[in-house]
């Protein structure tokens, strides 16, 4: 380990991947997905981090890393973060720039751990052996034959808990709720996810539905997750078996913390590649600590797996189809979860995983 090397050099890249079949959500709807890819080196090791937002996010994370990252010493992750925050002061630091900070702030950690020699897990200090996933997507543009193809399939492979898309039509909701169940069985735990395309009335409606006759456990931004009130209604008046979940837009930390003040979640969802990388994730899982309230990770599983597993109030990962299928495409030591449970590989130091450069670079774009 060699705490007093710099970062040399460093690449940022865009990469535009269609979907397998056209996705929407209730307030949504997108035919591509598109991955930011930051590289730092230290020596001859590299650091890789990773968003998904939109091309726009390459441009600041490489404003970011000339000005806050290049030359600094790899484990001053603290101080790079901090001085990321700062220079990002007059042109906001949530959304695009969000994105763009945490795909830096990843790299950093993958690259500070395979200094040390260790799984990212190691580095942060191991909580556990693996953690639960729940298969996502049945997207609100399936058909009800592929909705129960995907759900089922997750169950078949072993992972007991599903989340499916509502909300775009909410005349259907109840029908492809139905469609659901039947394909999962009475076993399986159902998840629905909303978006925020209900209005309160609408969402309280569902929810005593979704409860009473399909046996709905998790209600995913039954409305606009900037709607605080409205979630803490839903919370405290709604279904008592059924969780209310938010959080995968919030930015900052000081965002999920105006959440938990307001009591709207029973679970807390958070997105390492949106909430300021894996600094930013540590920040939300000791606010959930304390509370204490438990968490969920947001999408990205190749990253949030280690992460996962680093977490004390971490109850599951989202195991969700388009980053499942982008990243069994293009990220070497990409691992598929075991009876359910996504497992970090401590035989590769930093998140254990590398970049298939070659295979990608057909979709790459301009910056």
């Amino acid at each position: 380990m060699n705490s007093s090397a710099q970062i040399s050099s460093d690449t940022v890249s865009a990469y535009v991947i269609p979907t397998d079949a056209p996705e929407g959500d209730g307030t949504f709807a997108w035919n591509s997905t598109t991955l930011i890819l930051v590289e730092l080196k230290c020596g001859d090791v590299t650091g890789l981090g990773y968003t998904y937002s939109h091309k726009a996010a390459a441009l600041l994370a490489r404003d970011l890393i000339d000005k806050a990252v290049a030359g600094s010493d790899p484990f001053d992750t603290n101080a790079i973060f901090m001085k990321m925050r700062y220079e990002q002061r007059n042109y906001g630091r949530e959304g695009v720039a969000a994105t763009a900070l945490s795909a830096v702030d990843v790299a950093l950690w993958d690259l500070k751990a395979k200094l040390m020699g260790q799984p990212l897990v190691r580095a942060l200090g191991q909580m556990r052996d693996s953690v639960p996933a729940y298969g996502s997507g049945g997207f609100t543009t399936y058909t009800d034959a592929q909705l129960q193809e995907q759900l089922s399939g997750w169950v078949e492979q072993g992972i007991p808990r599903v989340k499916m898309k509502i909300g775009t039509h909410p005349e259907e909701d109840l029908h492809r709720v139905a469609v659901a169940r039947e394909a999962i069985g009475d076993d399986a735990e159902l998840f629905v996810d909303a978006n925020g395309a209900y209005s309160r009335k609408q969402a309280m409606g569902f929810a005593k539905k979704f409860s009473e006759d399909y046996r709905v456990t998790w209600f995913e931004e039954p409305v606009s997750s900037d709607d605080l009130a409205g979630l803490c209604l839903l919370r405290t008046e709604g279904p008592s078996g059924m969780d209310i979940a938010a959080g995968e837009y919030g930015f900052t930390a000081m965002y999920l913390q105006r959440m938990l003040d307001a009591q709207a979640v029973d679970v807390l969802q958070a997105d390492a590649t949106r909430c300021g990388g894996v600094t930013g994730f540590i920040d939300v899982a000791a606010l959930c600590d304390a509370h204490p309230l438990p968490m969920s990770a947001h999408c990205a599983p190749a990253l949030h797996t280690h992460l996962a597993c680093a977490a004390r109030p971490l109850r599951h990962v989202e195991y969700f189809h388009d980053h499942v299928r982008i990243e069994r495409m293009f990220f070497d030591g990409f691992r598929e979860p075991m009876q359910g449970a996504l497992h970090p590989d401590l035989s590769r130091p930093g998140l254990g995983i590398a970049f298939k450069h070659k295979d990608a670079e057909q979709f790459r774009v301009d910056i």
